[in-house]
């Protein structure tokens, strides 16, 4: 149990490089986006914005930015994990020293790990990753978690 948790941390750790960054203010998606040369579409919604960047190798990743301009969930999907510490920023530790108990590993293909105000799902298989990590005090009132899925 202790290397499969190990091996799926060390996938979910993973390469492509840069993206916002969870819990920090919606500025650095501009920045993502002339980096990675990818296209920002930007839904605004009532009580949120989502901005989805587009890479060429066909690699989405939606942040979902509160009224108060930070960046309170993120999902991706791709043919290759994006970079979790560049994408979850300090939040990255909530998967590093996640206990047992909050933890769950799914046949090999995914990884949950939920703390007191931090929800990592991720999954998939070679050529096909999805996940989304999010803070539940960062939400904006009466948007729910279902959003960010």
């Amino acid at each position: 149990m202790k290397i499969t948790l190990g091996v799926l941390l060390i996938l979910t750790l993973g390469t492509v490089p840069a993206w916002a960054v969870l819990g920090q203010y919606e500025s650095s998606v501009s920045v993502d986006q002339e980096y990675l040369r990818s296209e920002d579409r930007v839904q605004a919604f009532q009580a949120y914005k989502v901005h989805q960047l587009t890479t060429a190798n066909g690699t989405i990743v939606r942040e979902y930015i509160s009224p108060q301009g930070l960046v309170f969930g993120v999902t991706w999907q791709g043919p290759f994990m994006p970079n979790m510490q560049q994408l979850l920023g300090s939040y990255v530790t909530n998967l590093q020293t996640a206990s047992p108990a909050q933890t769950h590993v799914r046949h090999l293909r995914g990884l949950i790990v939920k703390t007191n105000d931090f929800v990592f799902v991720n999954g998939g298989h070679m050529r096909f990753w999805k996940g989304s990590a999010y803070v539940p005090s960062l939400f904006p009132s009466n948007v729910s978690a279902e959003v960010v899925r």
